[in-house]
């Protein structure tokens, strides 16, 4: 029922990702949904996924997308 629950969460994120017209918004709300991506691994049991998971995309590629933002426009057209 959670797993449910979190991908309900995780595809009403992925729509609002699409539609924000501020990427900094938008890369924040990408890493949110890769949280709950995160702890759907975490309670089918597959830690080192969930680590990985983690690691790299919450952290890692939320970085990498704020520093592209940074040196870019924030607002697209």
């Amino acid at each position: 029922m959670i797993e449910l629950i979190l991908l309900v969460i995780m595809t009403i994120i992925f729509l609002v990702v699409v539609q924000e017209k501020d990427l900094l918004k938008a890369t924040i709300y990408l890493s949110g949904s890769s949280f709950c991506l995160t702890l759907i691994f975490l309670i089918l049991q597959a830690p080192d996924i969930a680590i990985t998971q983690a690691a790299i995309e919450v952290i890692l590629v939320t970085v990498i997308f704020l520093i592209a933002i940074e040196k870019t426009r924030r607002f697209e057209e």
